[in-house]
């Protein structure tokens, strides 16, 4: 059965903007060409709206900037907006603080349209070629996303990179998840299961230390309340390289929703929301409405040789899966 594809809006620039709308078991899901974006995800048995989205693209452009969007070709920060690759120093846009680059800067891959190569009733693949020099990472470089939803609750997405010349690669789904249909998730918990987390600086720069998670605010393997937590935008060390499909956390609504993620990832980065403000009209998201669980590997990684390697080389294929497995086990 072929996927339903509709016309979703206009970029600020002119570009048409399509979505597909993707169904199986009790999953519903909307992926839209402009960055590759889960622009609504739904479980039959709750109804609400599980993901931070809009029924505009303008909010895309505004204040849900990443929500949803498959980001980089670098997720996260670069330090100093520049890195060596194979030998030469690059630079690229410093858009965070006018010293870091965040998500590969203003014109990241959330920014751009993305070709449907394949979809069906259940699965959907985007693409997008990158030239050589495009945000001032080299290599011509070809990505996919690929988004697969599996009865009864699973929603699959499975990213890959290939590059002509020694580039950077950490790709990272962005969207914020909301498991009440409320509009604050501070009283989720979360459980990560991971042993060592990256402290950061002033700058949200991980400072190069790797620190165990035992007694302090981050030690999050046995499950906490969002309320109990620190301001969170933090990696969580998962492991030291990538590694096959592992479950590796787990976040609760209050309503008894459960996502349980698994990755091929070294880290997740877990970002809490606090930024969202609602518009002078009172619209849009509030403080906390949605709390983001990005796997990736670890911020500033070709700043820090003693980090997880995002260097991807010509012949070699990027290739990250990811599952959010979504269920209601206490409700009959």
């Amino acid at each position: 059965m072929s996927a339903a594809i509709r016309d979703f809006g206009m970029t600020k620039a002119g570009e048409r903007v399509e979505a597909v709308d993707l169904a199986a078991g009790g999953l519903r899901a909307t992926i839209l060409t402009l960055g590759a974006t889960l622009q609504d995800l739904r479980f039959d048995r709750a109804g609400w709206p599980l993901v931070l989205g809009a029924d505009s693209v303008a909010a895309y452009e505004g204040p849900l900037i990443y929500a949803g969007a498959i980001v980089g070709p670098v997720a996260n920060r670069i330090a100093g907006a520049a890195a060596g690759i194979a030998g030469r120093r690059h630079d690229f846009e410093a858009n965070e603080g006018g010293t870091t680059t965040l998500h590969s800067g203003n014109t990241g891959l959330h920014t751009r349209l993305w070709r449907i190569e394949s979809a069906g009733a259940d699965h959907a693949t985007l693409a997008i070629d990158l030239a050589d020099g495009d945000g001032g990472f080299p290599g011509n470089r070809r990505i996919t996303a690929a988004f697969r939803l599996v009865a009864p609750g699973d929603l699959v997405i499975d990213l890959t990179a290939t590059t002509d010349a020694p580039s950077l690669i950490n790709l990272a789904h962005h969207s914020y998840w909301t498991l009440d249909g409320s509009s604050d998730t501070r009283r989720h918990r979360l459980r990560v299961a991971a042993e060592h987390y990256l402290p950061v600086d002033d700058r949200l720069i991980p400072t190069g230390e790797v620190r165990p998670v035992a007694g302090t605010s981050f030690e999050l393997r046995g499950g906490r309340r969002l309320t109990e937590l620190p301001p969170l935008d933090h990696n969580f060390c998962l492991s030291p390289a990538r590694r096959g499909l592992t479950e590796v956390a787990e976040l609760s609504g209050a309503s008894g929703l459960r996502l349980r993620l698994a990755t091929t990832e070294p880290g997740l980065q877990v970002y809490d929301g606090r930024h969202f403000t609602p518009g002078p009209d009172g619209r849009g998201p509030a403080p906390h409405a949605g709390i983001a669980l990005e796997p990736q590997g670890w911020p500033d990684a070709p700043n820090r040789p003693d980090f997880p390697s995002v260097t991807l080389r010509p012949g070699e294929q990027y290739h990250q899966i990811t599952r959010f497995r979504i269920d209601w086990p206490d409700k009959p």
